[in-house]
């Protein structure tokens, strides 16, 4: 279909789909450069098969309308865009049995109710995933979003439509050829910077590869075998790229301080406290622990 100059495709949504709540969390930093959030509309630029195509991403009745402004790619590219789409907002996954768990579960209930209709917002790129994983180790939200800027800036390319400029997340192939003083410039540490490299090396020679790890029973392991990814990475990529409900960042704090406010604690819980309260949750700590974070914004 044809919206004067610029093709558009509707991508049916679940009926317990909530495209403003799935904002919120798209919004959560001014730094953010990999899309624009703007009156509803997210505007996003990918590497599609070579070819940079940028496309927005709006609400439309009981669908999710994508638009490409600069007119239609190939039809090959329009499918990939789509299918990014469909995995960046989890539209696949059914979550009538986590809302049917949520609904009597004590930590649980009153989120859902508040946030019904989030979806688990992914990063749909195997690399991105695990860079921003690796950059997010032990720092605060705020200075990791400054790494991934200078990152995405440094190494990523760009289109300007409208005034505007818009990124693309740079490629494996592209930071496996980098030193680690190039990444050290970006201040980043000299093992954050081993790591990103080993990550880049493994994923340009087709040694690492997302459609391997979606087919492995034992998706963690896999993960953990990776220098630099550790039990909270694993599970966070898991969780944001690799759709698996049972992911379980244990040890993240946001979840840790999420869970002291809804227990109206005056400490945060131990491990042990999380392990026993999440026995309830088996099959979908993925998805409770997404709940929790969106409960801090």
């Amino acid at each position: 279909m044809r919206q004067g100059e610029a093709l558009f495709v509707e991508i049916k949504t679940p009926a317990d789909f909530n495209f403003a709540e799935c904002l919120v969390h798209l919004g959560r930093s001014s730094q953010e450069n990999l899309y624009q959030l703007k009156d509803g509309v997210v505007t996003k630029l990918l590497k599609l098969n070579g070819q940079l195509v940028l496309f927005r991403v709006m609400s439309a009745a009981g669908a999710l309308r994508i638009e490409f402004p600069l007119g239609a790619p190939p039809e090959a590219e329009r499918k990939r865009a789509v299918a990014y789409v469909e995995d960046w907002f989890d539209l696949a996954t059914d979550l009538r049995g986590f809302y049917a768990m949520a609904e009597t579960d004590p930590v649980l209930s009153g989120v859902v109710q508040q946030y019904y209709g989030l979806r688990v917002m992914g990063v749909p790129d195997l690399f991105e995933a695990l860079v921003w994983a690796v950059m997010g180790q032990q720092i605060n939200l705020t200075f990791a979003y400054t790494l991934k800027k200078r990152f995405v800036e440094n190494y990523g390319e760009s289109l300007v439509y409208e005034g505007e400029q818009f990124w693309a997340f740079p490629s494996a192939e592209t930071i496996a050829k980098l030193d680690i003083a190039d990444l050290r410039a970006l201040q980043l540490t000299g093992r954050k910077a081993e790591y990103i490299l080993g990550i880049a090396s493994a994923i340009a020679t087709g040694d690492l590869k997302k459609e391997q790890l979606l087919q492995e029973t034992d998706m963690e392991s896999s993960l953990l075998e990776l220098r630099g990814i550790g039990a909270w990475s694993a599970n966070y990529v898991m969780m944001k790229c690799l759709h698996s409900q049972s992911a379980f960042p244990l040890a993240d704090v946001g979840l840790h301080n999420a869970l002291k406010a809804q227990l109206e604690m005056d400490r945060k819980p131990t491990i042990e406290e999380i392990t026993e309260l999440a026995k309830n949750w088996e099959g979908w700590q993925a998805y409770a622990t997404f709940y929790l974070w969106r409960s801090l914004l």
